[in-house]
């Protein structure tokens, strides 16, 4: 049903001072998360595969080992999610409504709609990240677990007790990432690039990153976080991140996509039985990973 005079009353009438209820909105957060591509399929896959191990030793008059294992290990399943909104006025509604500049029945604030949808889907790749989602096939274990399987090894980026947020266990989630393997378990030399954080830790996350010794002791040691190479760009608060307490690490090997099939777009028309203004938006596109490798996280309780 389409938006009617009956409600809009106050704007049929003169003397309103101010018309309020569009309101500035949060500074984008997931782009700075997300790797950004454009799409010209359907879905799309990402291929993990497996290259050489370590060599062997090859004794006097003995046959040098081959390994022939060497192939696709892994598929990231990328299925494109198709976002909509509308609505419609009533030619009534347009024509009495005294306030247009202020309540403009063609711009009602979609594309802000879009872009909180975006965050809501971002940091729902994080909320949901110790959940397996088998749409997207991968390894068969969630995104964040102890158990991502590589030839020889059972690679954790979690911890298998889950932690808070404090110095130490800072430092534990940078040197787990340090241990991170490829699919023929040789060390990839990751290395944590930034700190995501829920509101609620924003203060925590700031003591720990911006203090130039350690912070919350008597001691004189040099800060570990902030002077060493791992986080070199700092930390990310996130708006949408649904626990108070889980938080997470990003790593240099990249992994969180974006794939934009079809950018955000308007239309608007006059229906001609009606007169009714309808105006609709859409856009098309995925959010998720193509690598466990991008990011380490825990998700404590309190």
């Amino acid at each position: 049903m389409a938006i009617t005079t009956s409600q809009i009353p106050a704007l049929l009438l003169p003397g309103i001072r101010k018309i309020k209820g569009d309101y500035a909105q949060i500074k984008t957060q997931w782009s700075q998360v997300f790797a950004q591509y454009h799409s010209d399929m359907a879905f799309e896959r990402t291929e993990s595969m497996r290259y050489l191990p370590l060599p062997q030793l090859k004794g006097s008059g003995q046959a040098t080992q081959f390994d022939n294992l060497a192939g696709q290990r892994y598929t990231y399943n990328h299925l494109h999610l198709a976002i909509g909104l509308g609505y419609s006025f009533t030619r009534e509604a347009i024509d009495d409504n005294l306030y247009k500049s202020q309540f403009d029945p063609a711009n009602l604030g979609l594309l802000k709609s879009f872009k909180q949808m975006k965050e809501i889907l971002g940091a729902a790749v994080f909320n949901t990240g110790n959940v397996l989602n088998s749409t997207i096939g991968a390894d068969n274990v969630a995104l964040f677990s102890t158990a991502h399987p590589v030839d020889g090894y059972n690679i954790a980026n979690t911890p298998s007790i889950q932690v808070g947020l404090n110095e130490n266990t800072l430092l534990m989630g940078n040197n787990m990432i340090r241990r991170f393997r490829d699919n023929a378990g040789l060390l990839i030399g990751a290395q944590s690039t930034k700190l995501l954080v829920p509101v609620e830790l924003r203060h925590v996350a700031k003591r720990l990153m911006e203090t130039p010794l350690r912070p919350g002791t008597a001691n004189n040691d040099v800060g570990s976080v902030k002077e060493n190479d791992d986080l070199r760009d700092g930390y990310l608060v996130m708006d949408f991140f649904t626990s108070p307490y889980a938080w997470f690490l990003l790593s240099d090997q990249g992994g969180f996509i974006y794939l934009e099939r079809v950018p955000f777009e308007t239309s608007m028309q006059v229906d001609f039985t009606t007169d009714n203004l309808l105006v609709k938006a859409y856009e098309r596109y995925y959010l998720g990973y193509d690598d466990w490798r991008a990011g380490w996280g825990t998700f404590p309780t309190n």
